[in-house]
């Protein structure tokens, strides 16, 4: 029996597309892990890749759309292209029976695989490029992965159904690509019948049957009189059009790939930071009227993948720069429906006080946290988010131990990339936290009997800072299913009254803001520590804050600058910090250098992410 063979050019080109996409699919549904509600897919862990995730997508991505645009190319030029006409003869088939049905499924399959494609691979491109990097976009891609999925299943089954083994194991046997038929020629076919009607006599005229309305096109031998000697062949006028079809497939590619590097490699995101005179340095304040915001062209991107954010988990974010040759100044602003300053209050019951929340001690609170914003500098192009300052996965440090919440953990192999993080009611001293990651730090006790959850190598500055919660968390030695208890509060209002008319209008609905002016965050001078005489005249359903401030930050904590103000729907956040300040967990503000940012909407780790690192240009 003679074995069913497939031509090299389609054999090279698919078995090059299931390669890359399978690369884009791990690493893929490695980076879906770290999308809220999505950790489901650590069932997958041990398949799926955890170094440089982003960086093998990305790739993969390159080479998906080369061979997207090899393939198109090989189909005009190879005439390959009926394989998957769709013309009204093949859609009737869908009504038919047997083989004419099953070819028109199999050619309706390709067509909806061609177009899921090709909104992959621009729902792709438009989250990598910021065009559109929103829910609406995230979700056709992460649609779309499980369309392409579902159509590899059928595709074999079809396949199958089609021809058997054979027809499935010819993908793995080439041969040379065979040469299409030559075109219908309309007038020489016209010209062909005239000359044998005009041979045929009267009788013969008469009966002959009529032409079909799709005539075969003439065999070559046909065309010419048999007597007449051969002409010799006619030597090709464009030796161009004459080329390999794989070929001129594979360069066409190339070419494509090549001008998307070049694209992403020359369209950098900038923020340009303008200098301006020390005196018209802007006041920190949260008003975004001042003088020197003036004139500053804001940087603008759709930030998405985040926590809550009315459902879709995406913020714009606004961004604005200039300095004074010793300080930088920025102004960030970004899309927040509500304030959200409810973070980890205590109510009191009748059996005692009780913590809000919703996966602290997991460290993945999600519910009542406060808003947060985030600033990361590095001085490296190719780190892609995630690329090398995160690892997903449940336990990406080997000996470390695993994520309390299924989710990955931020560090570095070597050096530091400088972290701020401004927070709503911990930051109302008026200070960013400054931090940094950097290599996986060693388990602290708790930490490795995972009653408090191991942080990677994410760590805030050396020095102190201003706030701190006001409860502790203690190993649970009870037997329990937890490993950790709360033990709440450390401190009580020194008047019920006057801390509760300052935390405002008081609705535990953690997706309701908090109104203008409110307070929910207790000082040392209008609190006291906690005692059992002092509880038992607190009435109860009393609600207290979960944040203790007392003093200001110190050391090389207490760097940076900063207050925010919430109004209609955005926040508004002005950072002052030295462009230089000598530290070696802090990267100096100079061109050059790469940032990105990441807004929280009352979530602790759950924060919007973008791709493309934005490059600092300093005036």
């Amino acid at each position: 029996m003679r074995q069913r063979k497939t031509d090299y050019g389609t054999i090279i080109l698919h078995w090059t597309f299931v390669a890359a996409f399978a690369v884009a699919l791990v690493t893929g549904l490695r980076i879906a892990t770290e999308t809220p509600d999505r950790t489901w897919l650590n069932w997958f862990d041990a398949v799926l890749p955890r170094d440089s995730v982003w960086i093998a997508h990305m790739q993969a991505a390159v080479v998906l759309v080369a061979v997207a645009i090899g393939y198109i190319v090989y189909m005009v030029r190879s005439g390959l292209g009926r394989r998957v006409q769709l013309d009204k003869v093949r859609l009737r088939g869908l009504f038919g029976r047997g083989q004419a049905r099953l070819s028109a499924v199999i050619a309706l399959m390709y067509w909806i695989f061609f177009v899921t494609m090709s909104g992959l691979l621009i729902s792709g491109g438009a989250l990598y490029f910021g065009f559109y990097s929103g829910y609406d976009v995230a979700m056709l891609h992460w649609v779309g992965t499980w369309v392409i999925l579902a159509f590899v299943v059928l595709h074999v089954l079809t396949q199958l159904k089609s021809g058997g083994a054979a027809q499935l194991l010819r993908i793995f046997r080439p041969a040379p690509l065979p040469a299409p038929p030559p075109r219908l020629d309309a007038v020489e076919l016209l010209g062909m019948l005239a000359e044998q009607s005009a041979r045929l006599p009267d009788s013969e005229k008469a009966d002959s049957p009529e032409v079909s309305s799709h005539p075969l096109q003439p065999r070559a031998e046909a065309r010419r009189d048999q007597s007449e000697p051969a002409p010799q062949a006619a030597r090709p006028r464009n030796p161009t059009l004459q080329a390999n079809a794989f070929v001129v497939a594979v360069a066409a590619a190339i070419t494509g790939a090549s001008l998307l590097v070049a694209t992403d490699r020359l369209a950098v995101d900038s923020v340009h930071i303008r200098r301006i005179n020390p005196a018209d340095a802007p006041s920190l304040d949260g008003d975004t009227s001042d003088r020197a915001w003036r004139g500053v062209k804001p940087f603008s991107l759709l930030t998405g993948e985040g926590g809550n954010f009315d459902g879709k988990g995406e913020a714009r974010i606004e961004i604005r720069a200039v300095h004074d040759g010793t300080y930088a100044y920025f102004l960030f602003t970004w899309q927040d429906s509500t304030r959200s300053l409810k973070h980890l209050p205590l109510v009191k019951e009748a059996d005692g006080w009780h913590l809000l929340h919703s996966g602290f001690q997991l460290g993945d609170e999600h519910q009542y946290n406060e808003d947060k914003f985030s600033v990361l500098l590095t001085t490296s192009d190719v780190t892609l988010a995630g690329g090398r300052t995160f690892h997903p996965g449940p336990q990406p440090v080997a000996g470390a131990p695993a994520t309390m919440s299924g989710r990955g953990l931020h560090y570095t192999d070597v050096g530091y990339a400088d972290v701020w993080q401004w927070k709503a009611t911990s930051g109302a001293g008026g200070w960013m936290d400054d931090a940094h990651f950097g290599p996986p730090l060693n388990p602290t006790p708790m930490q490795a009997a995972n009653v408090v959850p191991y942080k990677g190598g994410f760590a805030p500055d050396p020095g102190a800072a201003n706030y701190r919660d006001n409860f502790t968390v203690e190993a649970d030695t009870s037997g329990g299913p937890r490993r950790s208890r709360l033990i709440a509060p450390l401190r009580l209002p020194k008047a019920v009254a006057d801390t509760t008319a300052a935390m405002g209008d008081i609705d535990l609905d953690p997706n309701h803001g908090e109104s203008d002016g409110a307070r929910w965050f207790m000082t040392e001078q209008d609190s006291v520590p906690y005692s059992t005489a002092i509880d038992a005249r607190i009435p109860i359903g009393t609600v207290i804050p979960g944040v203790i401030l007392n003093g200001e930050f110190s050391g090389d904590r207490a760097d940076i600058r900063a207050t925010a103000r919430w109004a209609s729907g955005h926040w508004a956040l002005e950072v002052k910090r030295r462009l230089d300040t000598t530290s070696q967990f802090d990267v100096p503000i100079k061109t050059g250098v790469f940032m990105r940012v990441a807004a929280f909407d009352h979530s602790q780790i759950r924060h919007t992410r973008h791709v493309r690192p934005i490059r600092i240009e300093v005036e």
